[in-house]
Order: C-alpha cells, then structure tokens, then sequence
C-alpha cells in the first residue's frame, strides 16, 4: 500500500542528504553537509521529520545543534519506498503509463 507523502523543499534536502538507504549518518557529519541551512531551520525540519517518523534518531531530545551532533541519524525503511516516490514524483507516474499501455 503506497502512501502519499508531501514534502517541504527542506525535508527534501535533508532526506538526499541522509541518504535512503538506511545506514546511520553521525549528526556531526549532518551539521557538515547541511552547512548552507541555518542551525535553527535544519532542527525544524529534523524534528518534523522525527515527529512523522521518517527519521529516526537515537536520542530522543534533539533541541540544539549540539544535540544534532551528538545524534545518530537514519531513514525509517518502512517508509524509504514512499519517500523516494515522494523525491521523485514523476519516475512513479511515468512508470504507471508505461504499464497500462503495454497492458492495453
């Protein structure tokens, strides 16, 4: 069963950044790669993507970026299909139209 996720311009960049594979990304590294974001916006958008669990983390306070960089990061895999459909929207549809017309 799919399901429709909408994501934010930031989730998108930080979820690229973590990669969908699942391995664990240290929060320092994260810090690094997300250095254009500021702090603040980059703990917004972490703690809606912890909340939603999309991500998961092994602490459960993530306040500060001091926390973000003691932190431990991944990509749920119970949802990492519907988030890469949801990175790239239109490879689902365009493969949808391929089935139904060599179906038809």
């Amino acid at each position: 069963m799919s399901r429709e996720i909408n994501l934010s311009g930031g989730e998108i960049t930080l979820l690229k950044t973590l990669g969908l594979s699942g391995a664990a990304m240290p929060g320092s590294a994260l810090l690094e790669r997300m250095a254009e974001l500021e702090a603040g916006e980059l703990i917004d958008t972490l703690d809606g993507l912890l909340t939603m669990g999309y991500v998961l983390a092994n602490r459960v306070n993530i306040r500060t970026a001091e926390d973000v960089g003691r932190a431990m990061f991944r990509v749920n895999q119970s949802y990492a299909r519907d988030l890469r459909e949801a990175l790239h929207p239109g490879r689902r549809e365009s493969h949808e139209q391929r089935r139904r017309r060599r179906r038809g």
